[in-house]
């Protein structure tokens, strides 16, 4: 069974996204800790790539950030190796094709399992090329998760059969970033995932208070957030590990 899972276990999950290297590793590190100790189920660690289609400016300007920092692909490896010293929760990697492609697939993913990590989600993959990866992942232990956007529409049911580790539901269409609203009728798309697959499924793209973040748990599985922890971070730089720690704790108490 996927480790994924168990992040799934504890009611709700709650999803953090943070980029690495933003502003340094260190940092990042401090504030995957304080997630994990605010009840953060998951962690999505962002591997800053130069061009981050699906991102909006927030994420956009901690990618630009991080490489300025100098931050590589073998230096967040190392630094997942550490943390995993004490960050027992599922960690995925998020990132670009490209950034894998470049590292080399099979070293990357070999990496991956040696290091600790469960999952990997590249937002620019389109599902028909998955297998350009997918065979690579399985042979590593890594699930390749895979993306339902509101585009989908008839391809729902195809890609959620095939889903591994869980089904990441983008909330809106457009890029990552804060939203005041979420419109999009994701009860129904939700209802067909769940005719296809008992992977469980979380929302993402645009959710940042504990309200929405309760919605969007009252019809699926979890929530994802990024932006909103990625602005504490540029917001308060090296002290955001307690600022990041308190907003985890609202979020996760709204979905319990």
């Amino acid at each position: 069974m996927s480790k994924i899972a168990s992040a799934f276990e504890n009611g709700k999950a709650f999803i953090a996204f943070i980029t690495c290297g933003d502003p340094d590793l260190e940092t990042t590190a401090a504030v995957v800790r304080a997630a994990v100790d605010n009840g953060a189920d998951l962690i999505e660690l962002g591997i800053p790539f130069s061009d981050p289609t699906a991102e909006g400016p927030v994420i956009q300007g901690a990618n630009l950030r991080a490489l300025q920092g100098g931050v590589t692909t073998d230096r967040i490896l190392a630094f997942v190796r550490e943390l995993r010293q004490d960050v027992k929760i599922p960690m995925v990697f998020m990132t670009y094709a490209n950034v894998v492609f470049s590292y080399g697939t099979e070293r990357f993913m070999a990496a991956c399992q040696e290091v600790g990590i469960d999952g990997i989600i590249l937002p620019d993959l389109p599902f028909e090329e998955k297998d350009e990866f997918q065979p690579v992942c399985r042979k590593y232990g890594v699930d390749l998760i895979s993306l339902i956007a509101p585009t989908s529409e008839n391809r729902i049911a195809m890609i959620a059969k095939e889903a591994e580790g869980f089904l990441y539901i983008v909330s809106s269409l457009g890029v990552t970033g804060t939203r005041s609203e979420i419109k999009t009728d994701l009860a129904s798309i939700v209802q067909v995932v769940r005719q296809n697959t008992d992977i469980p499924c979380a929302i993402g793209f645009g959710i940042s208070t504990p309200a929405q973040a309760a919605q969007m748990a009252a019809i699926s599985d979890g929530a994802i957030v990024g932006s909103a922890i990625i602005r504490l971070i540029e917001e308060h730089g090296r002290d955001a590990a307690q600022y990041v720690g308190e907003y985890v704790k609202s979020m996760k108490e709204a979905l319990q």
